[in-house]
């Protein structure tokens, strides 16, 4: 059994035996409730203070992933595919690591701070996805109307939008609303967290909303 919880942002744990976190941020910083989970594996897409907070999740033994290196950590499959935080190869932002892990023989990909659509050389590298997390503000990464081009090259079972307006957030970024208004499927709140097996996942694809 796998859970899966937010901690706001761009910020998941993903938890079996092992506990994975994406993208930690601080808290206070972008003016929401900092982590409260511990990583054993923390993967960094990109090295700006609202996603490269490793500290604020780390404990003893923590493994700290911020390159594209394939690697296998605990029974978790881990891949980097590079990718860029703009639309003009990273001169503007810099580069963004996009990254795929399996767990429990579930397949999830963390697009980082995705700015630009993504090729077929790309889409080829990440694919097969039964859990895509995608940013959807805007400003600093993909727009709704790009991250939804990038969710229907990719033909996830699940698609979970981050990296949108919330309360308290201190970002100048879109809200989830016009991501979820150009939806064609079913989208399913979940509250804070969700318990998910592969025998689970939907045949149809489903946006499944987090809430803090």
């Amino acid at each position: 059994m796998l859970q899966i919880r937010w901690h706001g942002h761009s910020c998941f744990e993903i938890t079996n035996d092992v506990t994975l976190v994406t993208d930690p941020h601080d808290g206070k910083s972008i003016g929401i409730p900092a982590p409260s989970v511990e990583g054993d594996i923390i993967l960094i897409s990109h090295d700006h203070y609202d996603h490269n907070s490793a500290k604020s999740v780390e404990k003893e033994g923590s493994k700290v992933i911020t390159d594209e290196r394939k690697r296998n950590i605990s029974n978790v499959e881990i891949t980097g595919i590079k990718s860029f935080h703009d639309e003009h190869h990273g001169e503007k932002r810099g580069e963004n690591i996009i990254f795929k892990f399996i767990m429990d023989d579930v397949a999830f990909c963390h697009m980082g701070d995705l700015g630009h659509e993504l090729d077929e050389d790309a889409v080829q590298k990440i694919g097969d996805v039964d859990i895509l997390f995608i940013p959807v503000g805007g400003t600093f990464t993909i727009d709704a109307k790009r991250a939804w081009n990038v969710v229907n090259s990719i033909k996830p079972r699940i698609t979970i939008p981050m990296h949108y307006k919330i309360g308290g957030l201190s970002l100048p970024i879109d809200g989830v609303e016009p991501f979820l208004e150009k939806s064609t499927y079913k989208i399913l709140k979940v509250g804070n967290e969700i318990d998910i097996e592969k025998e689970d996942l939907p045949s149809e694809h489903e946006v499944w909303m987090f809430t803090l």
